[in-house]
């Protein structure tokens, strides 16, 4: 559920009632309504779990921030910020700015409560289009709430990264390479060329070779990569912010010793959508 006081429903109402009255949401119809909220958050505003206060847009509005987390609501009403804004504009309507400057702050909050806090870190270090594409799918899987969907792709993607980085280190390389095969092989580089700078921080880096040796475990017989039983999403978040905050500190790391494997890893993800 996500977390409006009782000012910022206030704001959230004054902000999407439609023209037509309390029922509507700005100036959409049912069909562009639910293309709006489907291609903004993936998510089908038509189902029933968002029809039990009511079938109106307006109240499958209020039903979603009700029932949704944070993060998807947060995406959803930066994209009624824009909507709204590109609205008026068009109309050459008036608008009061206080509304609009209330309704971004409320979206941007709410936007904070991503349930990773690292995710930005998953992109990819060259320019394979495949890798960038795996990168987008594991960041569309936690926008929607769904880490345990994605964690034989995070996997996946964890390897692809290692294996570039100890390219650029010039280290010795097998197709047989396990992740933590990859993870140790690259420890090792690192600190034959101290780019750690402090030893709990080296203790920190050599602690996650054993989460990076559990992570076979977990894609072989928790995730997707199988017929397996799934593992839950408490534990499904607790996996993806380690690893995600292990990859953050390696690419802030390069970056610091000038890696260009990091530096021009610029993936346009307009390619993507």
């Amino acid at each position: 559920m996500a977390d409006l006081t009782f000012a910022e429903r206030n704001i959230f109402e004054t902000f999407i009632t439609g023209e037509n009255g309390a029922g509507y949401v700005l100036d959409f119809n049912d069909r562009t309504f639910k293309e709006f909220v489907g291609e903004t958050t993936g998510i089908e505003i038509d189902e029933d779990r968002y029809r039990v206060n009511g079938t109106s847009k307006a109240n499958r509005l209020r039903t979603f921030y009700k029932i949704e987390s944070d993060y998807n609501v947060g995406t959803l009403f930066i994209k009624l910020h824009e909507y709204k804004l590109a609205y008026i504009a068009r109309k050459d309507k008036p608008y009061n700015q206080l509304e609009f400057d209330q309704f971004i702050k409320i979206s941007n909050r709410l936007l904070k409560g991503r349930i990773i806090e690292n995710i930005d870190a998953i992109k990819a270090n060259n320019t394979d289009k495949d890798f960038n594409q795996l990168a987008r799918l594991i960041k569309e899987s936690i926008e929607k709430n769904e880490p345990e969907a994605a964690l034989d792709r995070l996997h996946t993607f964890v390897i692809k990264f290692l294996k570039e980085l100890c390219k650029s280190h010039a280290i010795d390389l097998s197709k047989d390479d396990t992740v933590n095969a990859l993870f140790g092989k690259y420890i090792k580089a690192i600190k034959t060329k101290n780019l750690i700078q402090s030893s709990m921080a080296e203790k920190i880096v050599q602690f996650s070779f054993q989460i990076m040796d559990a992570f076979n475990d977990i894609r072989n017989n928790r995730s997707f990569a199988h017929d397996n039983p799934i593992l839950d999403y408490d534990e499904s978040v607790l996996i993806f912010s380690n690893v995600t905050s292990m990859v953050k500190f390696i690419q802030s790391m390069e970056s610091r010793h000038n890696n260009k494997v990091i530096e021009q890893a610029k993936p346009s993800w307009n390619d993507f959508k």
